[in-house]
């Protein structure tokens, strides 16, 4: 009760409900209040969240992520569509409470939100002709590589390759092109996409192969507004309760795993980001 005129008699004095407003209030009593968690998700991205054909309800890793911290929580998830580029804007404007976008940790997303512990990693990699399958990182240093522009594909590239030149391009599709049409030398992206192409092309004149080096590991978290820490302290608790009962591994597997499309195998736990050895991107 005392807190509660503290912040009342702030408001008073200054004027200033926006601006005040944020400190004095606690997201989670909020969300628990009202019952509902609003959970900012793709809008379309397979298999992270995407409409169903036929119900054209969206449905997802990412949408199961959602409903099940929801559920830890104690509370009903409510599903916010966002465009790739909308996840932070709309995160720190308050519009969603949460983030769950298969959202990476970068430097500059870190002075902006707040991220939750990592619930898995995703790896940039290198697709190379099946001629250079057996070389490393290192006998690729001075060569072109190639990826899509803006993406942390790119960025990779002068981190993990000495001297490796970024040719970008507007898509993954047309970068991958690139690598066929043997204007680069290799070609990065992200673990699901490559193991998905090497599968298409196997068999084929043009089939190609993942060197076993990774490019680049990205940490994949929940991303939380600033200075919500019982919101961020519960988030942590629910990703921590699903590793232990195995929930997070099965929605991996059902999205990710070895029987989709995309073939991966999960080896990392839920692990505050700290603890993790990677080196984060700008």
């Amino acid at each position: 009760m005392q807190v509660k005129k503290i912040c009342a008699g702030m408001l008073i004095a200054w004027g200033a409900l926006a601006w005040i407003a944020p400190a004095c209030a606690d997201q989670l009593a909020d969300i628990k209040s009202r019952g509902e968690l609003t959970c900012g998700v793709y809008s379309n991205v397979e298999p992270f969240s995407y409409p169903n054909a036929q119900t054209r309800q969206l449905e997802g890793m990412d949408v199961d992520l959602c409903n099940a911290v929801a559920k830890q929580i104690g509370v009903k998830a409510k599903l916010e569509p966002l465009a790739v580029e909308a996840r932070i804007p709309q995160l720190k404007l308050g519009r969603v409470d949460i983030v769950v976008a298969n959202l990476a940790y970068t430097k500059t997303r870190a002075t902006q939100i707040e991220f939750s512990d990592s619930y898995y990693s995703t790896k940039e990699v290198l697709v190379v002709k099946k001629a250079d399958a057996n070389k490393k990182l290192a006998d690729f240093a001075g060569q072109k590589i190639s990826a899509a522009d803006g993406s942390t594909s790119a960025l990779s590239i002068p981190i993990s390759i000495k001297g490796g030149q970024a040719v970008t391009f507007h898509d993954t599709s047309s970068a991958f092109l690139a690598l066929e049409q043997n204007k680069v030398k290799g070609f990065v992206t992200n673990q699901m996409t490559a193991t998905k192409i090497a599968k298409q092309v196997e068999g084929t004149d043009g089939a190609v192969a993942i060197a076993s080096e990774p490019m680049l590991i990205e940490p994949i978290a929940v991303g939380l507004r600033q200075n919500e820490p019982a919101l961020l302290g519960a988030v942590n608790e629910a990703l921590a309760a699903m590793e232990q009962s195995g929930e997070m591994s099965s929605i991996f597997d059902k999205w990710l795993g070895p029987k989709t499309p995309y073939g991966l195998t999960r080896t990392e736990k839920v692990t505050p980001i700290n603890q993790l050895k990677f080196t984060p991107v700008s």
